[in-house]
């Protein structure tokens, strides 16, 4: 009898501990930035009153691309992305302005 408590108890613990927590992480590869806020410090001179754009500036746009849809359709940023002065930048950075 106490062989049987014994293999029942084994068999417990090793039931019990494979199905222990473990601890993963899902890696997404995607390369769309988040589009919660754009990331314009040092392109405000640019978008603002139409300076030439550094290049600083164009690296950040370039990042931001995949989000100027979601800019564009957002009431609070639509006006600043699509200004006059913001087309130039991004004409500047070799960067055409997005058709949604």
């Amino acid at each position: 009898m106490k062989f049987t408590t014994v293999v029942f108890i084994t068999f417990v613990v090793v039931g019990m501990s494979s199905l222990a927590p473990i601890k993963s992480s899902l890696v997404v590869n995607s390369v769309k930035p988040p589009c919660t806020e754009i990331e314009i410090t040092g392109c405000v001179p640019a978008i603002l009153v139409g300076t030439k754009p550094s290049d600083a500036c164009c690296g950040k746009l370039r990042a931001q691309q995949p989000c100027f849809c979601d800019f564009i359709k957002n009431p609070g940023f639509h006006n600043l992305v699509t200004s006059p002065q913001a087309r130039a930048a991004l004409g500047f950075c070799g960067i055409p302005f997005p058709t949604c």
